[in-house]
């Protein structure tokens, strides 16, 4: 049974940080790129970043560039999106995503960042 878990999301103020994490299981986890996606109220689902596998090459959104940071530990199953400097703009759910090919894709059920004074 494949599960994605995201935890780590939560309130800060603006210029915090939060590290969220992925932990995967039930499909092998080396075999996948791994993503974050973020979805804001009344906006269209937009992709973060990426890390492929297994070279780790990286990808982000231009929004998020220099502040944000995708790794991923593979003997852990996990991967981690740390996020520096956040804005108010960072508010929203930010979900996991496994893709292994086009079917092969697995979601986790998303984690809530709040980025408020």
């Amino acid at each position: 049974q494949v599960q994605l878990v995201e935890s780590g999301g939560g309130l800060v103020q603006p210029g915090g940080s939060l590290r969220l994490s992925c932990a995967a299981s039930g499909f092998t986890f080396n075999n996948y790129a791994m993503k974050w996606y973020r979805q804001a109220p009344g906006k269209e689902r937009e992709l973060v970043a990426r890390i492929s596998s297994p070279g780790g090459g990286t990808i982000y959104a231009d929004s998020v560039k220099g502040r944000f940071t995708i790794s991923r530990d593979n003997a852990k199953n996990t991967v981690y999106l740390q996020m520096n400097s956040l804005k108010p703009e960072d508010t929203a759910v930010y979900y996991c995503n496994a893709y292994g090919g086009c079917a092969y894709e697995y979601w986790g059920q998303g984690t809530q960042v709040t980025v408020s004074s």
